[in-house]
């Protein structure tokens, strides 16, 4: 039966206490018996509503009722009880939240330290996968790392890396040129980036040397597809600009991240070549990894290396003086070095991949081997 509040004809510190006593038993069992939202707030209008409220009922049966010299024994009485009916509501709305009420089974409640479903996450892609590890290897040497757009002018892709207008190097990148430019300059015409190096063009548009950058990302070209070759690949470019580097730094620099690819044990060769933003240029070739530089393996030709100890990796070379001259540089305070590597060539010789079609083609059985 719920509780009322009863009129008080005896006002002694005995009977006070006894009505105070009756009043939290009844609070107790009240709030033991709310097992909703909609209970408690039933609950809670019941005792602290501001017009007839048990609390405000207090007040006037009796704090107002008390004879003049027991006003103050029960002034402090009911001011006592305020504070705990609110705590009690208070408590009573935490229970219910918690989803424990009196009512329930321990088998009904929610666990909420249980651990909920597990999404399992993918692996990397092992191109992804080789490009983060080659990246890290260059952030170690403090370089940083710059992006920039595939879809690139003929000024930043050709012209700004010493490719003038009609220069044959420019037939050695089959380049994908985006339709309805033809009415355009030359150099505002849009293409799809054949290498990133465009991206070292705009860092060292916005940056002041010393210059210390990688380039990953997406390249384009008309290759047809086979099992070296695709459309579309993966390079890293890095760029080093600095007052009186050398052709040894970058010598350093390479032979060094080459060893953390691919072991200490490890060695590079450098021998002539020509790119038109470098002079002079190199190929670098790495001992082969897969029969020690020896050209032999297992009794027989090594078919990694065609029996030579030498796999071919990646060009670089000194920055060409000419490429300063576009990005406001002086060539005779600066120098610097720039290299590039396809990401796919060096996942295939980590990997022992033998198509390159493999990273495409989006074969999830082959792709899991990498997870």
């Amino acid at each position: 039966m719920s509780y009322t509040v009863p009129k008080l004809a005896d006002f002694s510190a005995a009977a006070l206490d006894s009505a105070v006593r009756e009043l939290v038993s009844a609070l107790e069992q009240e709030s033991a018996a709310v097992s909703s939202e909609n209970d408690w707030k039933a609950f809670r209008d019941r005792w602290i509503a501001r017009k007839n409220g048990i609390l405000t009922q207090l007040n006037d049966l009796w704090l107002k009722a008390a004879p003049g010299p027991n006003k103050r024994d029960v002034g402090q009485r009911v001011n006592a009880l305020k504070p705990r009916v609110e705590q009690a509501v208070d408590a009573t709305l935490a229970r219910i939240q918690s989803g424990v009420s009196s009512g329930k089974l321990a088998a009904e409640r929610v666990d909420i330290t249980l651990p909920g479903i597990r999404r399992p996450l993918g692996a990397e892609h092992p191109v992804i996968k080789t490009m983060n590890e080659m990246i890290g290897v260059f952030r170690n040497l403090g370089y940083s790392v710059e992006e920039g757009p595939e879809i690139e002018t003929d000024f930043y892709n050709f012209e700004a890396l010493n490719f003038p207008p009609n220069h044959p190097a420019r037939d050695t990148q089959d380049t994908l040129f985006i339709a309805g430019q033809e009415s355009k300059p030359l150099r505002d015409r849009l293409l799809l980036r054949t290498h990133t190096s465009p991206v070292q063009i705009r860092t060292m548009q916005k940056m002041k040397p010393p210059v210390r950058v990688v380039c990953p990302g997406k390249v384009h070209r008309n290759d047809a597809l086979d099992a070296t070759h695709s459309p579309i690949f993966h390079q890293i470019e890095g760029l080093a600009v600095d007052t009186s580097i050398t052709f040894c730094d970058l010598k350093g620099t390479l032979d060094h991240a080459m060893k953390a690819m691919f072991g200490s044990s490890v060695k590079t060769r450098f021998y002539p070549s020509f790119f038109p933003f470098t002079e002079p240029s190199a190929d670098v070739q790495i001992s082969c990894i897969f029969c020690d530089g020896k050209g032999m393996r297992d009794g027989a030709p090594c078919r990694n290396c065609k029996a030579s100890g030498w796999i071919e990796l990646l060009g670089c070379g000194m920055v060409d003086p000419n490429v300063y001259g576009f990005v406001d540089y002086d060539p005779t305070k600066v120098s610097g070095f720039a290299f590039g590597m396809g990401v796919e060539r060096i996942a295939i010789l980590k990997y022992g991949v033998d198509d390159i079609q493999l990273f495409f083609q989006g074969d999830v059985r082959f792709l899991e081997q990498f997870g």
